[in-house]
């Protein structure tokens, strides 16, 4: 006999999520696991709840559907998101048959959201992380562009070569950032820069 798939609710609709709650319980082949009503809880009941898949609304407060999926796939790629709301492709009103079909298709890794949202989450994944979530603002923006490329492996000659500056100024630059983001080596920056998305552009010339 096969495993029942375990389903998280993440909606803010208290209507809308009871009646999935509902439909999920009626299922035999799923287990109901949890119902977020914001963003942020559909992520920590992701990572306590174990769910196989998880109905998310595009539109939730304090984190949206999508940042939440993102963080989500990132602690466990394995995990199905069925993404609904009230003006895509998979509707809030579409047919009890439809929804529970688009569940199992999800758990078995089908993409099961429609070409415009899918094209939605796949520009807001494929997207560098907004400017305005600066993960070290204490930076200047010298000092941010010398951490991308240390972040990049690059040596502090390549640098200066890079930024038309001398060794030493990049030295001087390179002391300031092991400071401000406390510390000891380059190996640990090099940590810290990866850690929040820098060193992805080692490829370019």
């Amino acid at each position: 006999m096969t495993d029942r798939i375990r389903v998280l609710i993440a909606d803010d609709h208290p209507v809308f999520r009871d009646g999935l709650h509902a439909l999920v319980d009626a299922a035999p082949d799923l287990d109901f696991v949890g119902e977020a009503t914001t963003g942020v809880e559909a992520v920590d009941l992701a990572a306590s709840g174990r769910p196989a898949v998880i109905l998310m609304d595009l539109r939730m407060p304090e984190l949206s559907g999508i940042e939440a999926t993102r963080r989500i796939l990132e602690a466990d790629p394995t995990v199905g998101i069925l993404i609904v709301t009230m003006s895509e492709d998979i509707p809030k009103d579409a047919e009890r048959g439809e929804i529970l079909s688009a569940i199992r298709a999800a758990a078995l890794g089908e993409a099961v959201f429609g070409a415009s949202i899918a094209r939605r989450v796949a520009e807001f994944f494929a997207a560098p992380r907004s400017p305005a979530a600066e993960p070290f603002p204490d930076l200047t923006e010298r000092e941010n562009e010398i951490l991308e490329l240390i972040a990049q492996g690059r040596s502090n000659g390549d640098i200066a070569g890079r930024l038309g500056i001398t060794s030493k100024t990049v030295r001087n630059h390179v002391a300031n950032v092991f400071n401000k983001l406390q510390v000891a080596d380059r190996s640990q920056a090099i940590v810290r820069a990866r850690e929040a998305g820098l060193g992805r552009d080692s490829s370019r010339s």
